[in-house]
């Protein structure tokens, strides 16, 4: 096989392996390779045919790149085809159709989705156009390193959605050992191509490339391993792109494209991020603002996979608000003014405010959108939050635990919608849900029961969990019992349902803190928590997320009374209003000391002391050490070769100067090994079939040389030759400054890539690898040599019995 074809089938491989990362992306892991890896291949057999004509290089990519599309037509949109066959105006209406409905499916589906046409038409696309970019730069071009750049990016955009990026490793192996792969077989070629070519070793040049293989692997292995060691300092690139992007593109109509996937994203990757930055300030004239929970979205609909969006019917921003769903008219209310300002740092379609909102004053109204269902405010034609401020009209409920528990029976519709969950949601729900709530026999005390299981019930938040909502997730939350808030408002939201209590899942921020005048929410505020409908009072909400958020008052815990509660609604507070502040318990997570959440400064001063100290841990230094080991091994082959050049030319003293001693042949031999390792440093490999001279005449052409950088270079190879040929040598007594005028007149005709290639990894250092092989084969030797010596020595008295004898 060619080396181009080994190329070809390499590039084909590391694209292919790269593509494997976007598995996770959908339900059916492989439901797109087949026809993925269907566009590798067309890629590369189009390339080697394409590469086999008369072509000119420039040509190759692009027609390669027309064969790929031709082959994706007719794999996606055949039927709309001229005779099957051609491509014409049907079949680009028929591409714009699916591009589109990819491009919905995107912002609608939560991850993994379903492979639907639009989405396997951009997938299959996007890894066809890699696989040409691949191989057009590692076979046509012949610059297998930079190949590695669309690889990155396809495993890039992969890594970023993934809903469990932690598990990315895996596919990095992947892409990685392709990418590997390829560039060892590129260095193959290059080293074979030289053939026995370094002097004095007599090894072929072929031993570089089990070396760098093994700097492949070791580099690989550290790629993955030491992050396991290494200080949490954030996720650097990708983790800013991750974070505080509010809830998605937003754009499009408002019609609820986009659905759970980029609220759930943009809640997990804010509440994973070490950057804890302000997204909006709010001030507000309810005497009750740590209570006040700003609302973005609401998933109310249960798929069997993930919690989505359900169907809204977005409308002009009306001029009057109408009255919240299931609100009972003569129901005691109060008004609330809020104020809210949104920082440069989130841009979502959606506007924060209290629920239920009442009215809202906004800038621009015509680009805003209602929705009265969800009761929400979204933007159109690619209006977003970021940077606005508006007031906003809610109505604060004063209901009593009391008036809860008489709530009456929720009308047909709210049940119809509220209550639907997926037949596949394991029966661990519905049983936990029933335990939980035994002799509870009103929706309001199982609903605090429910509450209450959660954040007293041995329950931890970690973020780290895989953000899913779906049956086997909760089955999974409910027996490991750790989560965080999507958690804990999915399974509280699903048990409910199982109970007959009409339930869906709120998006949105806690208060914040307070800064004396105004509420600050941070990043580290975006939260989820599940609302319940009660008639006459419409949806309330509950926290079952431990140590987050407040409590609401209406949610505490009481004794039922021993008479039949009024089933009027009244203006009666409860009788025990719990604390606001958050608990400073013991079990208070990390984050939320961090965020300062607990109550306990102490305890906060002393973990800041902490963070502020990690380089004192071990594995900081042990990361540390590594760093230094690995800039230490990185500066060695510079150390070594100043030395040896310092040694060969004897630092000014031995080989220059006519006035001098005559040289030994070892120091003219040591000028020329300086000669020749300059020159490979350099870009131009030795050849050891050429004598000396023609070896300078070899050089002088390919760099260039003027005629005294020349003159000098043929000094040295005709001092050579007389040790090496001559029955005596008549050595001169200057060499070193020859070496050093050809030296510095190869570098100033070498390229500014290869002089700091020559001073940071010079090509030359091969022999030090080479040295301690050699040194490893007479240890091998001398090795054998005595352990023979020693069974001959313990045998020899047999041997000679069996003679005797």
């Amino acid at each position: 096989m060619t080396t181009r074809a080994k190329l070809t089938l390499c590039a084909a491989l590391a694209t292919a392996l790269a593509a494997l990362c976007l598995s996770p992306l959908f339900q059916d892991a492989f439901a797109l390779a087949p026809h993925g890896l269907l566009m590798v291949a067309v890629a590369a057999g189009a390339g080697a045919g394409l590469r086999a004509l008369p072509l000119p290089r420039a040509l190759v990519p692009p027609l390669q790149l027309v064969v790929v599309l031709y082959v994706l037509l007719l794999t996606t949109v055949q039927s709309s085809m001229s005779a099957g066959l051609l491509p014409g105006p049907g079949a680009l209406d028929a591409v714009s159709s699916l591009l589109t409905r990819g491009g919905a499916d995107i912002q609608e589906y939560a991850i993994p989705a379903p492979a639907t046409d639009g989405l396997r038409l951009i997938v299959v696309g996007s890894v066809a156009l890699v696989a040409v970019l691949v191989d057009a730069l590692a076979v046509t071009y012949r610059r297998a390193a930079a190949a590695g750049l669309p690889l990155l990016a396809l495993y890039s955009v992969a890594g970023g959605l993934a809903g469990s990026p932690g598990g990315m490793w895996l596919w990095f192996l992947f892409a990685a050992a392709g990418y590997l792969a390829l560039l060892y077989t590129e260095g193959q070629d290059r080293l074979t191509r030289w053939g026995r070519v370094f002097h004095g070793t007599g090894r072929p040049a072929v031993a570089l490339s089990n070396g760098g293989r093994r700097i492949g692997v070791i580099a690989l292995s550290a790629a993955v391993l030491l992050p396991v060691l290494a200080p949490a300092v954030g996720g650097g690139l990708f983790d800013s792109l991750g974070s505080h992007r509010g809830e998605g593109t937003g754009g499009g109509d408002g019609k609820g494209d986009e659905r759970s996937l980029n609220l759930v994203v943009a809640l997990t990757a804010n509440l994973r991020s070490s950057d804890d930055t302000e997204l909006l300030t709010f001030s507000t004239d309810s005497p009750e603002a740590d209570q006040l929970y700003l609302r973005i979205a609401e998933l109310s609909e249960f798929n069997g996979q993930e919690w989505l969006t359900g169907d809204q019917d977005p409308q002009p921003m009306p001029s009057t608000v109408p009255a919240p769903e299931g609100l009972s008219p003569n129901l005691p209310t109060t008004s609330v003014r809020t104020k809210i300002t949104v920082s440069d740092r989130l841009s979502t379609t959606w506007l924060p405010m209290p629920y239920p909102m009442s009215w809202v004053d906004l800038p621009n109204s015509s680009n805003w959108r209602f929705d009265p269902v969800g009761r929400t405010v979204g933007g159109v034609n690619g209006q977003k939050s970021k940077g606005l401020s508006y007031s906003v009209g809610s109505v604060a409920v004063n209901a009593t635990a009391a008036q809860l528990r008489g709530a009456g029976t929720p009308p047909a519709d709210i049940s119809k919608r509220y209550l639907g969950l997926p037949s596949n949601l394991p029966s661990v729900v519905a049983d936990t849900a029933k335990d939980v709530t035994k002799g509870k026999s009103t929706p309001y005390d199982q609903a605090v029961a429910l509450q209450q299981y959660f954040t007293s019930g041995g329950f931890t938040y970690n973020t780290k969990i895989d953000s899913r909502t779906g049956p086997d997730a909760i089955a999974k939350f409910l027996q490991d019992k750790e989560g965080f808030c999507v958690h804990f408002a999915a399974t509280m939201a699903a048990m409910s349902r199982s109970l007959g209590i009409p339930a869906r899942v709120a998006i949105g921020f806690t208060p914040g803190s307070s800064n004396g005048t105004d509420r600050v929410v941070r990043s580290s505020n975006y939260h989820a928590w599940p609302e319940l409908y009660f008639n006459g009072y419409g949806w309330m909400r509950f926290e079952p997320t431990p140590n987050r958020g407040t409590t609401p008052l209406y949610s505490v815990q009481q004794t039922t009374p021993t008479s039949a509660p009024s089933t009027a609604p009244t203006s009666a507070a409860p009788s025990e209003r719990p604390s606001a502040q958050p608990s400073a318990s013991s079990d208070c997570p990390p984050q939320q000391r961090r965020q300062g959440e607990c109550g306990d400064e102490t305890a906060l001063a002393e973990h800041r002391t902490v963070e502020a100290s990690w380089w004192r841990t071990w594995p900081a230094l042990v990361a540390g050490s590594g760093v230094l080991l690995l800039l230490a091994a990185l500066a060695f082959p510079m150390l070594w070769r100043t030395r040896l050049r310092r040694r060969r030319l004897g630092a000014g003293r031995h080989l220059s100067g006519a006035d001098g001693p005559r040289l030994t042949d070892e120091q003219v031999l040591a000028a020329w090994a300086e000669l020749v390792d300059s020159a490979w440093d350099l870009g131009i490999p030795p050849d050891e079939a050429r004598t000396p001279r023609n070896a300078v005449r070899r050089l002088a052409e390919d760099a260039r040389l003027d005629a005294d950088s020349a003159a000098a270079a043929g000094r040295v190879a005709l001092a050579t030759e007389r040790v090496m040929y001559a029955r005596e040598s008549d050595a001169p007594p200057y060499l070193g400054g020859d070496v050093r005028a050809a030296r510095e007149a190869l570098r100033v005709r070498a390229t500014r890539v290869r002089r700091l290639r020559a001073l940071l990894l010079p090509a030359s250092a091969v022999r030090l690898w080479w040295r301690a092989q050699d040194r490893a084969a007479v240890r091998r030797e001398r090795t054998a040599e005595r352990v023979a010596a020693v069974r001959a020595a313990v045998t020899r008295p047999f041997r000679r019995r069996e003679k005797d004898g």
